[in-house]
Order: C-alpha cells, then structure tokens, then sequence
C-alpha cells in the first residue's frame, strides 16, 4: 500500500524480499538499532517503507537485487488498497490469460486500454500489466497467475476462504471423471475446479461465483492451465446461470450456515426434490442444487458442517436422500479441511438415481480425522462391494439403522463398536497395567514434619519489584499462523503438552526462555510449566522470569499450582491467577532445589494418573460395547469365581 513515505512492505514481505523467515526480521527489529521503524499499520500488523528497507537490507549484505517477482508483487500491493486488491490481481491475471497479450503489448498505453476495456479500470494499469506479462514472459503464465494468487490469499489470510489443495485434490479423486464436465456452483476461486481438471484426461471446467473479481480469477486460473472453462457470475441458488446443466459430477464447498440463502423466493423451487430446505440448513438446498445438475449416475461430493449431520430440521431431507439412494458416503476430515469453520467438516459423497437403479442397502461411514490417506481406497472397496465392511476408519452402515428418529449421519456414532474388535480390548487393558505400574513407581517420596513449618514468605509482585524476577503478561490477541516460532497455548499449559501452534514473530509476541515459567491467567485446573526451548506465548498467559542466581523454576511453578489451588473459586471449578500476590517462600537455593525435584516429580505423577484414568475409561467402554454387540464375551476372569457362581464353559477364548 502506498503512503506518504511511499511503497510500504509487511515483515512477511521483507522476509521473502531477503529468503529468511519472518521470526528473522523480529530479531532484526529487537537486535538493530538502526532497522526502519513502521510508518503505518497497526502494533500486531506494522508497515515499513520500502525504501528504506532496500536501503538497510543492501547496506547489511542482506539483499544483491531485488527478485522480480517481488518487485512486482509490491508494485502491484501499491496500487491498490485492501478493499480494492482482489479486483486488480484478478485483471492482471486476467490478462496474462488473454490470447494476444503478447500482441497488445506491442500497441501504445492508450491501445492496449481500449483493446481490454474491462481489465483497464484506469490508464495506471498499463504498466502493471506490461510487469506482469514480461514476468509471465520469463516465468510462464500459469507460474505467474499462481504467484498473484497465492501473495493476494497470503495479504488477506484471515478474510479470504481457500479450499486446503489436498482437500480439494481428495474431492476430485472420489468423483473423479477424467473427461466431461466438471460442475462447481460455489466456486470461489476455482480450486475444486483446477484439481479436477489437473489430472489426466480431457475435463471441461463449469463453475458460477458470487464474486465478479473472484470469478474472473478463477477463470484466469483455469485458463492458464489449459483448463476449458465457463465461470460464470452470479448466486447460484437465487440466480442459476446454468439452468439445464447436467454435469459429469460436482464438487462444491459451499458457505456455511447462510440464512438469508432465498428460503421464501424458491420455497416452490424443483430443485427441492428431496424436501424444501429449512431457513436454517442452506448446505441442504446447496447439496439438492448440485445434485439437480449432476447428470442421472453422476458423482456429486459436498463439503458440510458437522452439525447438518444430526440436525433435527433436516432430518426429512436426510432421509429422503437415503431412502433413494442419493447419499452413498459420509467422511469425518481432519480439522482445517473446509475454509469456512476451524471445526472438522463432513464430506458427502453423493450419486443422483438414476432410472432403474436399485437402491443401495448400506451406506459407507469414514472416519478420516486422524488421517485422510485411507479415504480412496475404502471408497473404492466399498463402491465394488457396498455390503463388505472396509477397512481404514470405515464401515458399510446398512440403510435400516440409519432411518431411525434422528436420522444421524455422524460417522462416529457408527464406527464406536470397531473400537472392541479383536485384540483392541486387550491392548488397552495391557496399556491400562502399564500405566499402573508407571504410577505406582511414582508416588512422590515425602516424610512428616516433626514440627510445622513455617517460610518467610515474599509476594512475587515485591520480587519483581526488586529486580529478583520479571512478570510478563502476553497480549489479550496474538498473532498466530505460519512461521518458525512454536507457539505455546493456554490449552497446551492445563493439558501439560509440546506447544500446538507457530508464530511469526512482532513486536508484541512474548517468547520465552529455557527456564521461565509459564502459568495461565485462568483456568479450570491449576496449571505451570517450565520452559525448555525458546517458544512464543500465547494470550491468556503470564511469564514468570526467575533469576537463576536466586530461584530454581521448578520452585516457583510448584508454588504458583498451589497458590492457584487455593484461589478464589478454584473449588466451584474455576480459578484465577494472581501471580503478584503470590508467596514464595525465600530458602537456600539448595533447599529450593530440592523442593523442585519433588514438584517435578509430583508433575510426572499428575500425568500418569491422567493416563491411566483415560486407559481405564476407555478400556470399560470398549468392554462395555464390546459386550453388547457381539464382538467380545466373558472370559474367565482374573479370580475366583464369587458364591454360588460357576465358572463359564468358553475357557480362555475371548477373555480380555
């Protein structure tokens, strides 16, 4: 973006201008005086000019000449703003798909602005366009179009939907014609569409987009690949621009919990063969809308919510999707597989009837949160035999237990009693002993006191007014996404794990050091760990910074988890953290440390009474459903059998 002081760069931007990460230019920022302050943006998002960056980064040895792609790319983020962005990438875009760019470019300014009217929306385009082409000119046209993409998708990560590249390559492979056409009404930018037609085979691409910019876009996308395709503008629902389609198959990732979708304008609609949609449940008009336009016998496959699964509003058309056939396959994906929520999609695989088909007895059932790779075969076992029951996280549900009240499509709810099948009961119970044994090896050693003690005590808050320790509160938000620091979350402190998330580093991030300790603000369960490795904080947190000279870490956590036992509303279930007020007790370092170990010990402990109680339950409700469907029986039993029992005829067969 262009300001007062010129072209502005991002620090994403600065690190991609000199190939390092974006936690380097935060160290640059801490460690060189001399670095560019920002001339805009926000605290968490700062803008820094690109000039003066140039100027530091060449005069550091850090930068030889600037990469073409990049100095296009800010000339290009320069001359738009944020609301206007998406609308310029695509016309440049645009035009590199064009069939005589190379021609036109040959023409003056004013040519080429007449010869391409709706790409020109003003005369400072020209030589954009003319960058862009002569990149594409070196680079490719598909390269190029790819890389405006993929910088546009990384400026506006937190406000632009994409589809996960193997999402959408899972999608296409479950359909997966390779020649006719390909249907996606909700086509965003056209990934559904680009992976069913990168593979081999003829594929003529059709989508329909709401977005004027992105439509053209993903049509640019399309062509540069050499992707026949008809991306046309509009709602899809309320405005159909492909009224007698009938496509080969159809993918679609459609916008979740819509309710102004045209619930009372198409209420009569025969799109609605399965049951008019309720205000509520957009993805089932979305799913009846693809399959209105798949041809009798095509493939449809239909990103949804978890939550249309067991929906009581739209249990009828669940139904009836069922009862004739047209619902064939429902997957559980991994968390992040759909754009539109962070919560773990559904895929439905879905077949329109065709006259004279006999309606299939089972349907298939896949649990893929762990893993998407065993998807395609279990589809293809299951399409060659509906009734075998198919290995990798799924089963063949017969149709018969699927119609009940709810009429719940919830994979998991049919894939629990799997879990007791041979020998899984067995490896539980035996996991279940080992965890007992690592308890019992680590109750903590402790004597009585002959006397009661009584510390000297210190409020942390008096320490670090004296320098003894530091408290560092992180920001209420904090920056997260792709980047070399590992991130350490208030969840990953109570669940006592390795941090689950990254960092790219800013002048706000909190990072910790080998031996601070960390303790979160609040919590259901009192909670502090030490930190081994540089990590980047979270929100929700405080940073305890000891010195070593003075404190062991291990102390000061022991004591922080107890202070926070003892807080306020820590009995009803939530308590609250005040670390300044809490008293540390001032002992010899030596002492210090051995209270330490002891607290560390008791942390292990804590862990594997956790781990055994999680083998414990679920080891009785393995047992439990074991039981009940068939899958185990009674065995012999580890004792004697009580009063007036006898013992069970089968013998060791079967026991767990």
């Amino acid at each position: 973006m262009a300001t007062e002081h010129g072209a502005t760069v991002t620090a994403g931007d600065i690190a991609r201008l000199a190939g390092v990460g974006r936690a380097a230019v935060s160290n640059w920022r801490r460690r060189f005086s001399d670095f560019p302050g920002p001339v805009g943006g926000t605290a968490s998002s700062p803008l820094f000019s690109l000039t003066e960056v140039e100027s530091w980064l060449r005069a550091q040895g850090k930068l030889q000449t600037l990469p073409e792609d990049e100095l296009l790319w800010q000339k290009v983020r320069n001359s738009a703003d944020d609301l206007r962005l998406l609308s310029l990438v695509s016309r440049l875009a645009a035009a590199v798909a064009h069939r005589r760019l190379t021609e036109l470019l040959q023409a003056d300014d004013s040519e080429v602005a007449d010869a391409l009217p709706d790409l020109v929306a003003d005369r400072r385009d020209v030589p954009l366009i003319r960058a862009t082409a002569a990149l594409a000119e070196s680079r490719g046209p598909a390269e190029t179009v790819e890389f405006l993409y993929t910088r546009y998708t990384e400026a506006h990560s937190r406000r632009v939907q994409v589809i996960p590249p193997e999402v959408a390559r899972l999608m296409a492979a479950l359909v997966g014609p390779r020649s006719g056409e390909v249907f996606d009404p909700s086509c965003g930018h056209g990934g559904l569409l680009i992976a069913a037609g990168d593979g081999a085979g003829t594929v003529r691409a059709v989508g329909q987009e709401r977005d004027g910019d992105a439509a053209r876009l993903a049509s640019a996308r399309l062509a540069v690949r050499g992707i026949a395709a008809d991306v046309r503008r509009g709602d899809a629902l309320t405005g159909d621009a492909f009224p007698c389609l009938q496509a080969d198959a159809v993918l679609c990732s459609p916008p979740f919990g819509e309710r102004g979708w045209g619930y009372e304008e198409l209420a009569g609609d025969p799109r609605w063969q399965y049951g008019l949609p309720p205000r509520g449940e957009s993805e089932l008009a979305w799913v009846q809308h693809c399959l209105a336009h798949a041809r009798p016998g095509g493939q449809v496959a239909v990103l949804m919510p978890p939550a249309a699964a067991s929906r009581r509003s739209g249990r009828r058309i669940r139904s009836q999707l069922i009862r004739t056939g047209a619902l064939r396959a429902v997957v559980a994906l991994p968390p992040g597989s759909a754009p539109q929520s962070a919560m773990p999609p559904h895929l439905w695989l879905l077949r329109r009837p065709d006259l004279g088909d006999r309606i299939p007895s089972h349907v298939l059932m896949v649990d893929a949160t762990e893993s998407r790779e065993a998807v395609v075969p279990a589809w293809r076992a299951f399409m060659e035999d509906p009734q075998r029951e198919t290995a990798g996280g799924g089963r063949a549900v017969p149709v018969i237990d699927l119609l009940d009240d709810d009429v719940d499509l919830t994979p998991g709810r049919y894939l629990l009693r799997r879990a007791a099948g041979p020998g899984v009961a067995g490896r539980t119970a035996d996991e279940l002993l080992a965890a007992v044994a690592e308890l019992t090896r680590l109750i903590p050693s402790v004597a009585d006191s002959p006397r009661e003690h009584s510390f000297p005590a210190v409020p942390l808050g008096e320490l670090a007014r004296t320098g003894a320790l530091r408290i560092v509160p992180t920001p209420a938000r904090a920056e997260r996404g792709e980047g070399d620091l590992a991130l350490l979350t208030a969840e990953d402190v109570v669940l006592g794990r390795a941090p689950t998330g990254t960092a790219a580093g800013g002048p706000d991030l909190v990072v910790a050091r080998p031996g601070d300790v960390v303790v979160p603000v609040a919590g259901r369960t009192p909670a502090a760990v030490v930190v081994e490795a540089e990590t980047a904080l979270g929100p929700q947190l405080l940073l305890i910074r000891p010195d070593p000279e003075s404190f062991d870490p291990h102390f000061v956590a022991g004591f922080l988890r107890a202070s926070a036992r003892r807080a306020p509303g820590a009995a009803s279930g939530v308590s609250r953290v005040d670390a300044r007020r809490t008293l540390l007790p001032r002992l010899p370092l030596a002492e210090q440390r051995r209270y330490g170990r002891l607290f560390r010990e008791l942390e292990l402990f804590a862990g594997a009474l956790r781990r055994a109680g999680e083998a414990g339950e679920l080891l009785h409700g393995l047992v439990l459903d074991g039981l009940v469907s068939g899958d185990l029986r009674p065995g012999p039993g580890r004792g004697a059998p009580g009063p007036g029992a006898q013992e069970s005829p089968a013998g060791p067969a079967g026991a767990v």
